[in-house]
């Protein structure tokens, strides 16, 4: 009989049960308590906090999430932590509307319905599945799939559709050289009509409601999907708010969706799209902004004189996230304001 601890969350109050073979974070997630995280593999430290009372042990973990000073002060990353016992946690940063805004973590099957390249290195993927998934616009899944050589491949990838659509769920995603999710699509390895399992929602960087002041989004590359579900369900709100939305490229080649992009601004004069390219120094039919994304969203704010007004959504590439980080602060916008998702190739929200 598998043995259930009780697990205390201060300074929030709130308290659920955890089994002694799933991690904490795990456990929160099947009952619907939505906590920090990111990578969900003890890399990112999004889940770190203190361990106040009870007996613990954690899995492996990265010393860059959590050193050997902090582990030795009580901190503990949620996503590796096994209990022995009750636990008393302390939250080091916790976010109220999270709290409230909690769907369960669930399983789900479903098939790949359509494949397609958008760029030459950026696919959009539909799977279908059996049953509705409730989910915040900007949240991921896990995906699952059985290549044809009988290989069990497990990503994260962002929902490009907004949360009205249920279970026909769109996918924008970044073939990467050693990418193995992308390059069995590319080869044949998993192909339209296979079965998948999917796990979700995750993630924090979901749209928020009822807020004053401008939205800014801010992507890259297949930073795209989460963004573009964002847009469209910020649009569906029918909230009165511009929307600047930043996009970064290479070049020309690299843009997508921009027929769509078309229409939504000509039909919303409140959107307005700033595609950036970084490598179009030889482009001489390119008229837009050049250079990198993060350097046109400062150009952007100064001259439109925000300065901590609005949210601001950013998805994409860690070097884009770390370069646009200091730009917002400089800003003067309240962490509370900012919202990121880093992509990368091999953990957290990592398949993207």
């Amino acid at each position: 009989m598998t043995d259930t601890y009780n697990v205390r969350l201060e300074p929030v109050g709130v308290e659920f049960e955890v089994e002694e073979d799933e991690t904490v974070l795990d456990a929160a997630f099947r009952q619907g308590i939505a906590l920090p995280h990111g990578c969900k593999e003890g890399q990112c430290s999004a889940c770190k906090c203190v361990q106040l009372d009870g007996e613990s042990e954690m899995m492996k973990y990265s010393t860059f999430a959590l050193n050997d000073m902090e582990k030795d002060s009580g901190h503990i990353l949620m996503c590796r932590t096994l209990a022995y016992s009750d636990l008393e946690i302390e939250l080091l940063n916790f976010d109220e509307e999270l709290l409230s805004k909690s769907i369960p973590v669930k399983q789900f099957s479903g098939k790949i319905v359509d494949f397609h390249n958008l760029t030459h290195d950026i696919r959009g993927v539909q799977i279908e599945l059996d049953a509705p998934l409730k989910f915040w616009a900007g949240q991921y899944v896990d995906i699952t799939v059985k290549t044809e050589m009988g290989e069990e491949i497990t990503r994260s990838f962002s929902m490009a559709n907004p949360p009205s659509k249920t279970q026909n769920l769109g996918f924008i995603i970044k073939k990467y050289p050693d990418g193995r999710f992308s390059n069995e699509l590319d080869d044949g390895g998993i192909k339209v009509g296979v079965d998948v399992k999917i796990e979700g929602p995750y993630g924090m960087c979901f749209r928020r409601d009822n807020r004053q002041g401008p939205v800014i989004l801010v992507g890259a590359g297949s930073g795209m999907s989460p963004v573009w579900s964002i847009l469209n369900d910020q649009i569906s709100s029918g909230e009165d708010r511009p929307i600047y939305f930043f996009y970064g490229a290479r070049s020309q080649d690299d843009l997508f969706k921009l027929d769509e992009i078309d229409a939504l601004t000509t039909a919303h004069s409140n959107v307005e799209f700033i595609p950036v390219l970084s490598h179009a120094d030889d482009d001489a039919s390119w008229t837009g902004e050049r250079g990198f994304v993060h350097e046109c969203v400062d150009t952007r704010l100064k001259a439109l004189g925000i300065d901590g007004d609005g949210d601001v959504y950013a998805c994409g590439p860690p070097p884009m996230i770390d370069a646009l980080t200091p730009v917002l602060f400089m800003h003067d916008f309240d962490t509370d304001r900012i919202f990121y998702d880093k992509f990368t190739p091999t953990s957290g929200s990592s398949g993207h």
